[in-house]
């Protein structure tokens, strides 16, 4: 039976042994929570409310650009919110409020494939106050693996029905239905095809060789002689109006035409101004208002005597309108033609000269 100090001693050894024991568990949860600030540490408090949890499990971490702040402390079911039910309470170290904002936003992100959910803060942008503990802090969803499968779901039966068609027409392009169908299998249109790529190789062959105007206008160098003369007599041309020789050198070079035309528009000017001061007889006509009225006058009795005239009143207008003046010089230059006639056939018989002696 051992003795009471060896009791003493063994329980001595066991209280070293669960003292050391709670020193090292204590040591450890500070160096796993330090993340977090341990729990020495002040802690705030974030709300943020989505529409699907994802997955998402009381302690999973809370990351700010991606460094671990704290953790979920619990999710939970809103029924008052239609759209965002989901209530996700965080707590976070108090040392990291200076990086949150109210207007830094929150999602729900997925650790690689098919790894946990974790909720990320981001403040890259965020230019707002600093975050007040126990507030609401904004949401941006993010697509889930589930929601990306789902969404391209439909993407993949559309093209599923598009492959299901490109089959159908490869396999009647390849049975040769339809136009396009015909052109693949038919021979015909390669021959054609051919012929055409032939009878164009000997259409350059032709050309090539200066068969035909085109050909020649190709092959021979008679054009360009033509065009090169002509090109060289356009530059003499130029050439020459520039030295200012002959008529429309002068009229390029010679400032007499200038100096002329300046001096006749001076002359025009001179004229209108003189004709709108109502100077000389234009000028008169133009501005004078008892002219103008005489002019008027003279007009209305010419046309007055034009319309007697018409209806026949008076000489002219018996001249105008009675037969009989045209009818009488037509008589009497019928009659003058035939004595003349008559004089050509017998002059002696008109033209007699007597003499007489006294």
């Amino acid at each position: 039976m051992p003795s009471q100090q060896q009791v003493q001693w063994s329980q001595l050894k066991v209280g070293v042994l669960v003292i050391v024991a709670l020193s090292t568990l204590t040591a450890l949860i500070f160096l796993i929570s330090g993340s977090t600030g341990g729990f020495l540490t002040g802690k705030i408090t974030i709300i943020s409310y989505f529409e699907n949890s994802a997955g998402l499990k009381t302690g999973a971490p809370v990351n700010l650009e991606g460094v671990t702040i704290g953790n979920v402390k619990s999710i939970q079911i809103v029924p008052q919110r239609k759209l965002t039910p989901v209530e996700v309470t965080m707590r976070v170290g108090k040392q990291f409020a200076p990086a949150l904002h109210t207007d830094s936003k929150s999602s729900l992100e997925t650790v690689g494939v098919l790894g946990d959910t974790v909720v990320n803060i981001d403040s890259k942008f965020a230019t707002g106050p600093p975050f007040q503990s126990g507030t609401e802090l904004k949401t941006s969803e993010t697509p889930n693996l589930s929601d990306v499968i789902k969404s391209s779901q439909g993407t993949i039966e559309q093209f599923n029905t598009i492959l299901a068609k490109v089959d159908n027409l490869a396999d009647s392009l390849n049975s040769g239905k339809g136009s396009i169908g015909q052109l693949i299998n038919d021979p015909t249109l390669y021959n054609k095809a051919l012929l055409a790529v032939n009878q164009i190789q000997a259409l350059v062959d032709g050309l090539s060789n200066g068969k035909g105007s085109i050909g020649k206008l190709v092959a021979d160098d008679t054009l360009y002689n033509r065009a090169n003369d002509t090109v060289g007599r356009l530059q003499r041309v130029a050439q020459q109006l520039d030295e200012g020789h002959g008529t429309m050198g002068k009229l390029l070079k010679d400032e007499t035409l200038y100096n002329n035309l300046k001096q006749s528009t001076d002359n025009l000017n001179q004229l209108l101004a003189g004709i709108n001061q109502g100077k000389g007889a234009i000028g008169l006509m133009a501005k004078d208002p008892q002219f103008a009225q005489k002019l008027n006058d003279t007009i209305t009795r010419l046309n007055s005597i034009l319309a007697g005239v018409d209806k026949g009143e008076g000489t002219l207008g018996q001249l105008a309108k009675n037969p009989a003046l045209y009818k009488h010089a037509d008589e009497m230059i019928t009659n003058a033609s035939d004595l003349i006639s008559a004089i050509r056939k017998d002059p002696k018989k008109y033209l007699v000269i007597r003499l007489k002696i006294f």
